[in-house]
């Protein structure tokens, strides 16, 4: 079995119900001028407990789809 894909991000929004916006910024280089440049996503993610603030940093870990745009869930408060 594989293993699931965890990712850390900063918690922008938690007005929804059990459930978190999480921006994932992750670094990439331009293809022709090769600046390194910062990419944000913003994903969903199960909050079972309503446990996470605006501005806390979360580790989230791939999981089924929860709902439309739900495929992840907090693993784990790191901030």
């Amino acid at each position: 079995m594989g293993r699931r894909k965890t990712l850390t991000g900063r918690v922008v929004s938690n007005k929804m119900d059990k459930t978190v916006v999480v921006e994932v910024q992750r670094l990439r280089r331009h293809p022709l001028y090769e600046k390194v440049m910062k990419k944000n996503t913003r994903l969903m993610a199960h909050d079972e407990d309503n446990a996470c603030q605006v501005g806390d940093v979360v580790r989230i870990i791939e999981t089924r789809p929860l709902s439309r745009r739900k495929r992840w869930a907090v693993m784990e408060i790191l901030r």
